[in-house]
C-alpha cells in the first residue's frame, strides 16, 4: 500500500529550521499504514530535510555551522550568472540533501526521543515550501 500527500510550510529563509515532526506523524496516522517506510522530500534545490534535536541552542548552532561551511557572503559563480545572490543556498542544500527515509512501526514514526524531523530553508528570502510525504508499507 502507498499513501502520498504534500505539506506546505512557510519559512523565513536564511537557514530557517522548521520542526515538521508533528505533521509527519499526523500524516502517518492518516495513512493507516502499520509497518513500512516514510520518504520525506522537500521540492526545490535550496532546502533540505534532516533530523536534529529541535531545541533553540542546537538550532542556532546548526545555523552558525552552515554559515561557516558555506558563507552567504562568499561570491558564487551561480549568483554572478543569475544575479539572484543565492548560490550559497544551492550549495548548502546539495550538501545536506533534499530528503530522508525513516521507518514506520505500529502506525508511528520510529525515531529517537530527541530526534525531530526538520525542514531547513537555505534560500535568501521567505518561501512557501512544498514537502512531499510518501508512506509505503502494510496496513
Amino acid at each position: 500500500m502507498t499513501y502520498s500527500t504534500t505539506l506546505d510550510i512557510e519559512t523565513k529563509g536564511f537557514s530557517d529550521i522548521i520542526d515538521i515532526t508533528t505533521d509527519i506523524e499526523k500524516t502517518i496516522h492518516e495513512s493507516r499504514i502499520q509497518e513500512g517506510i516514510v520518504n520525506i522530500t522537500v521540492m526545490g534545490s535550496t532546502a533540505s530535510i534532516t533530523t536534529i534535536e529541535y531545541e533553540p541552542a542546537l538550532v542556532k548552532d546548526m545555523q552558525r555551522k552552515l554559515q561557516q561551511l558555506v558563507p552567504d557572503s562568499e561570491p558564487s559563480l551561480h549568483s554572478r550568472t543569475w544575479g539572484d545572490d543565492n548560490g550559497f543556498s544551492h550549495m548548502r542544500a546539495s550538501l545536506m540533501g533534499p530528503g530522508i527515509t525513516m521507518p514506520v512501526h505500529k502506525n508511528r514514526l520510529k525515531r529517537g526521543t530527541w530526534q525531530q524531523v526538520v525542514c531547513i530553508d537555505h534560500d535568501n528570502r521567505p518561501r512557501t515550501r512544498e514537502i512531499f510525504v510518501q508512506i509505503v508499507g502494510e496496513a
